[in-house]
């Protein structure tokens, strides 16, 4: 079987289940308790002074909880959100439409920023600072420059990759926010609520061999969970259990620390044809045919995470804990 239910990047059927699950206020949003702690006194102050939240900037691992902390901020400011995406910018045109008919205090929601084209983010400047539009209407010698004024917004960005965002644009940004992997417990939390939303029967062990596969990561958490559903009602009696949980893995290749066949072949790529490492991104995309974004976005956070991987200076080199975990043994003498 692919990878498909333990990707953290975001597929075609999470968009019902993001809605269905998504958490609609501070409270229910589970774990990232110092960004929940912050954000609920700048909303508060905002509130107070009847003016928009300063602009801000979330970045992280795909499936943390960017987009759900966006709704969540513009339910609690009470106001509406406006959501797109970095490549659907495509011209100054096209932001143009978007800035000029929102609506006061309102947010603006854009996610892959960093994918943004340079020419739109260097209109959204003066849009961020001084809240209006700079424009240029005609060509040639009788080209002139008009000024449209804009409401008073809020730009939520999110990233997975904050170093790609320019020094200009990141300075804009008023609040900038990291969200991190998530504690097993917390994933425990996230499985049991969304089991209860979703009408799931599922016991503590099942519950708890979920959460321990899901990457620390509620995205993955959450749609492992409807595959074991699946499995329960074929397979079983309709209930997760320990058991259940384990064999529903099973089937979809997911190891107890969450390892896919793309995690495990990308280790042993490192092991075998570069000697443990280091070897570079670029050469190592190429040797396991993926991406060097799906590298460095998706498999390396979650591979660092857990110690099997380390980056250097002089590329990637596999640690012995994950030499461990593949059963191969670690050379006592090496080089680097």
């Amino acid at each position: 079987m692919d990878d498909f239910s333990i990707a953290s990047q975001q597929q075609f059927e999470d968009a019902e289940l993001d809605v269905t699950l998504r958490p609609r206020n501070l409270n229910e949003f589970v774990g990232q308790e110092q960004i929940k702690e912050n954000l609920a006194v700048f909303i508060e102050a905002a509130k107070k002074r009847q003016e928009p939240i300063d602009h801000i900037l979330l970045h992280g691992p795909a499936g943390l909880g960017k987009t759900s902390l966006a709704h969540i901020i513009a339910k609690e400011m009470g106001v509406n959100i406006r959501v797109t995406s970095g490549p659907a910018i495509e011209r100054a045109g096209d932001l143009g439409s978007i800035l000029t008919n929102m609506e006061e205090g309102s947010i603006l929601f854009i996610d892959e920023i960093h994918r943004m084209n340079k020419l739109v983010e260097e209109v959204l400047y003066p849009a961020m600072e001084d809240y209006c539009l700079d424009l240029i209407v005609g060509k040639g010698p009788g080209a002139r420059t008009l000024r449209l004024d804009l409401p008073r917004f809020t730009l939520i960005g999110a990233t997975t990759r904050v170093g790609l965002i320019s020094s200009p644009m990141r300075s804009r940004f008023g609040i900038i926010h990291n969200l991190e992997f998530y504690k097993d417990k917390d994933i425990e939390n996230i499985v049991q609520r969304s089991s209860k939303i979703l009408n799931i029967r599922a016991d503590m062990g099942g519950i708890r061999r979920l959460a321990r596969s899901a990457r620390f990561t509620p995205r993955v958490a959450n749609r492992i969970l409807k595959r074991a559903r699946d499995f329960a009602e074929v397979r079983a009696d309709g209930i997760i259990t320990e058991k259940v949980a384990e064999e529903s893995l099973k089937m979809l290749c997911v190891d107890c620390l969450g390892l896919d066949p793309a995690d495990r072949k990308i280790l042993k790529c490192i092991i075998e044809k570069f000697d443990g490492g280091p070897v570079g991104s670029q050469t190592l995309a190429a040797a396991t045919a993926e991406e060097i974004d799906t590298l460095e976005d998706i498999y390396e956070p979650f591979l660092m995470q857990i110690g099997f991987l380390q980056r250097t200076p002089r590329g990637r080199i596999v640690t012995k804990a994950g030499y461990e975990h593949l059963g191969v043994e670690y050379p006592d003498k090496r080089l680097f």
